[in-house]
């Protein structure tokens, strides 16, 4: 059993040293740990402090690719180096590295195939009220959105079984942490969370450069995940909603007009037709978008397919060089 520990790093020369010296080569379960650091083009001295610190792996951007990028390309490097379960975490050592017996072992124990690091969210003094809310309304559309019960969704800090990792698909270019667990309990997979300590903070947010900017790029995502995985609900919502008023307002003209004073409503027949169109369209919208939902999920059962058998070739190349 092989365990790979990954961190996505941007300009992270400062702390990712401390981060890779917190990190523990030998875990209960695993016969071989080694660590891989995304470089998502880094203008510091990033890749020298990781080889320094003996980093095994290394995926470079040339340029700057965002989060989610480097958690996918990560993941991926992860599994073609025949890791049978990732963990990822931030170099900038927010979280307690000596979690990951605890993040690991409902996957080892068969118990889940994702877990995700539960922070005391309401105990760390450095989050702002605001983030606090937000971060407690972000796991809240996530779990009405995925069914599942996760109480810290935004939590970087977790743990996945290589077939899970294998399933991944993010769409958004912000952050990964939402949408994974979304799309985890769209595909059944097993996800549960754990307790997790957390560390002293080094340096600001990357992600929450404002509370404005971060409030907006959270709604802007949480509407993009239902979107994207519950497009039925969403527009059959949006469809009612214009709907129901249409033809509430038009049952109120035809009263007016069979008691004989229909004359000056005209505006409410306007109204009543633009408000039904507008919803029946849109409920339409809904059908087309669910069966792209369909088509989506299709195409993801070949990809994950086409990435299974891709990795077992990549496992087996790295045996033989072994």
């Amino acid at each position: 059993m092989k365990l790979i520990i990954q961190m996505p790093c941007y300009n992270e020369a400062e702390t990712l040293s401390i981060a890779l010296t917190a990190l523990p080569r030998e875990v209960e379960g695993f016969d071989k740990v080694e660590w891989l650091i995304i470089d998502d083009g880094s203008t510091d001295e990033t890749v020298k402090v990781a080889r320094e610190n003996g980093v095994d792996h290394v995926v470079s951007f040339t340029s700057n690719r965002g989060l989610a990028h480097g958690f996918m390309a990560g993941l991926g490097a992860c599994i073609d180096h025949g890791a049978d379960v990732i963990i990822n975490t931030d170099a900038d050592n927010q979280y307690n590295a000596d979690d990951i017996p605890k993040l690991v072992k409902p996957i080892l124990d068969k118990e889940a195939d994702i877990v995700i690091g539960e922070r005391p969210i309401s105990d760390i003094e450095h989050f702002s009220p605001a983030k606090k809310f937000l971060q407690q309304l972000g796991s809240w559309v996530v779990r009405l959105a995925s069914k599942t019960d996760i109480p810290d969704s935004p939590s970087g800090f977790r743990a996945l079984s290589r077939e899970a990792a294998m399933k991944m698909n993010v769409f958004n270019e912000y952050t990964y942490t939402l949408e994974t667990i979304i799309e985890a309990g769209q595909k059944g997979l097993a996800i549960t969370s754990v307790p997790i300590t957390v560390n002293e903070d080094l340096r600001p947010s990357r992600l929450v450069k404002s509370i404005p900017s971060y409030i907006q790029k959270s709604i802007i995502t949480i509407i993009r995940i239902f979107v994207v995985y519950r497009p039925f609900r969403f527009f059959m919502t949006i469809g009612l909603l214009l709907f129901i008023p249409g033809f509430l307002i038009g049952l109120r003209f035809l009263y007016h007009y069979l008691t004989g004073d229909g004359g000056g409503h005209i505006q409410s027949v306007i109204l009543a037709a633009v408000l039904l169109g507008m919803g029946f369209q849109t409920m339409l919208v809904a059908f087309v978008a669910d069966l792209l939902s369909t088509n989506r999920k299709l195409m993801e059962d070949v990809q994950f397919m086409l990435r299974k058998d891709s990795a077992q070739k990549s496992s087996s190349i790295h045996s033989e060089k072994n």
